[in-house]
């Protein structure tokens, strides 16, 4: 974890345990850092599964592992390695999941399919075997730890542990959703988001819980960016150990189907949020609002446009309303637009309508926005009902100063 925080931090939660679920950390000291970097939990028999994970077409061995392990939708226990994503290391990476998968499987007597494994940190370097396997046995035998331990351990670049807690009433039943999140660049999913791992007492079939998930991505994990780089190894994870005692969730008319969907949901969005607030060198909270295109998907793409483009993001940086920029953002995206029909807003002043200036606008209470953390922009293409809601952060110095040096 970097020792100075983002200004956009937001506290940890006060995150209770999740019946069935039991976290512990270690050192596996996968590079030279004084601090925890390896996170296992276990799980109790009988947790269902899901999951949504990095559409790159380099992914790593982990996040090949995790994708045939979904398909049984069960699971035992999680791996997560921080300081080495172990991606593009060929059968040597491989071979160091499968150790890993074993020699858990093994302490717990499950089958390793019955393990999920994830690691972040530097492309191209295979994870040591060794290491992994020492920190596992130093994990096996440690006291169980809370989730903001947890969450620390998973991190890299991150400035500050990232977790998030809701309830929902399912059966009659309270149910309970804890998750934690780590990732702070290379950060724009087309799926879900850098590493994310979700955990509720709940009982719901790995089906449902699988489509609950994958809606709840596509309106969070799926709408943020930092820098407009997909990972190698983005993967979010949701467990659910049936503890609570609920009929499962099977389908969406079981008992509570609506509550645990809203509630999953508000947990992503949370996630995804915190992990904006952490985008390297950040200062501000960028949500990018679109309306009136052709259609929801079309609106998307333009968000991710403006949310994306180097211009927009370093005007906000040095609080100048150069809303032209924006203009290029949207033109550029591909997606049908016309010139003399858009309409652009910083906050609530409209600083651009009908394809022209607005004349006359009062610039200060556009500047007074633009100097706060939280930066709203609103674009109307004035073409029909789609709309869709992005959100990203500044681009500053500091982005460089992290990245340059990130191996060293």
């Amino acid at each position: 974890m970097s020792s100075a925080t983002s200004p956009l931090a937001l506290p940890f939660p006060d995150a209770p345990p999740i019946a069935g679920v039991t976290p512990r950390v270690a050192r596996a000291r996968y590079k030279t850092w004084d601090r925890c970097d390896l996170t296992f939990v276990t799980l109790d028999s009988g947790t269902a599964v899901a999951g949504v994970l990095t559409q790159s077409k380099c992914p790593s061995p982990e996040v090949e592992w995790c994708r045939d392990a979904l398909v049984l939708g069960q699971a035992r226990a999680l791996v997560v390695n921080a300081g080495n994503s172990n991606a593009f290391t060929g059968n040597r990476g491989r071979a160091a999941v499968e150790a890993i998968a074993a020699r858990a499987a093994n302490h717990l007597g499950c089958q390793p399919s019955d393990v999920f494994v994830a690691s972040t940190g530097v492309i191209g370097v295979p994870l040591p075997i060794d290491k992994a396997e020492a920190g596992l046995d130093a994990a096996f035998a440690a006291a169980p730890c809370d989730w903001q331990d947890a969450a620390t351990t998973i991190g890299t670049t991150d400035t500050y542990a990232k977790g998030a807690v809701t309830t929902a009433v399912v059966d009659g039943r309270t149910v309970t959703l804890v998750g934690i999140i780590k990732g702070s660049g290379m950060i724009m999913p087309d799926m879900a988001t850098m590493l994310g791992f979700i955990f509720t007492d709940a009982a719901a079939t790995p089906g449902f819980l699988q489509g609950a998930l994958s809606a709840a991505n596509k309106k969070t994990f799926s709408c943020i960016t930092v820098d407009s780089d997909t990972s190698t190894s983005d993967t979010v994870l949701a467990f659910a150990t049936g503890k609570a005692g609920n009929a499962p969730l099977s389908d969406d008319d079981s008992a509570g189907a609506d509550a645990f969907r809203a509630a999953l949901a508000d947990l992503c969005h949370q996630l995804a949020m915190l992990v904006v607030r952490d985008g390297e060198g950040a200062q501000k909270l960028i949500e990018i609002q679109v309306s009136g295109a052709e259609s929801d998907a079309s609106a998307h793409r333009i968000a991710i446009s403006v949310a994306n483009s180097p211009l927009v993001k370093t005007a906000i940086a040095g609080e100048d309303a150069n809303w032209g920029r924006v203009v290029m953002a949207v033109g550029k995206a591909g997606e049908p637009a016309e010139r003399d029909k858009l309409s652009i807003r910083f906050g609530d002043t409209q600083v651009a309508e009908h394809g022209l200036a607005v004349e006359g606008y009062d610039e200060a209470p556009v500047a007074a926005h633009l100097k706060g953390r939280e930066i709203e922009v609103g674009v109307d293409l004035g073409l029909g009902d789609g709309r869709a809601t992005v959100w990203t952060c500044d681009l500053t110095h500091g982005y460089i100063s992290i990245n340059a040096d990130y191996r060293s």
